[in-house]
């Protein structure tokens, strides 16, 4: 059994982030980092330097691994990639937008919940109340 790669299960998903050093490295203390096989990391630090496909190419590949569960983006991040995580439509891995240090949230600009909103409004329509 030693030396077996573990297969990824429900039980075993991780969370995924894209943020500023700051908040990657509170999560990375907090036990949510991983180093796979490949030494890719679940994790992408966004700087000045980071470029717009770089956010792009990270989100795509965290969306589409099936051992992340949640993909945390800082909202000043998402907006760089807005038609990314608006056009996402997938129940997992879940999309949380998160605020930043040097970036307050912004309940507006949320995918989640716009779409929450969205709903909310279309059923009070289609039932009859307001």
């Amino acid at each position: 059994m030693a030396g077996k790669a573990q297969i990824p299960t429900r039980n075993s998903a991780l969370i995924a982030m894209i943020a500023d050093e700051d908040t990657v490295t509170g999560f990375l203390l907090a036990g949510v980092g991983n180093v796979d096989l490949r030494r890719k990391t679940n994790y992408l630090i966004v700087d000045s330097k980071t470029t717009v496909k770089a956010i792009e190419d990270a989100f795509k590949e965290f969306t589409s691994k099936e051992d992340i569960a949640i993909v945390m983006i800082s909202q000043y991040v998402a907006n760089m990639i807005r038609f990314l995580v608006d056009s996402y439509n997938k129940p997992i891995p879940a999309i949380l937008e998160i605020p930043s240090k040097d970036h307050p949230y912004d309940p507006a600009h949320d995918s989640v919940l716009s779409r929450v909103k969205y709903l909310f409004s279309a059923e009070s329509v289609a039932s009859g109340r307001r």
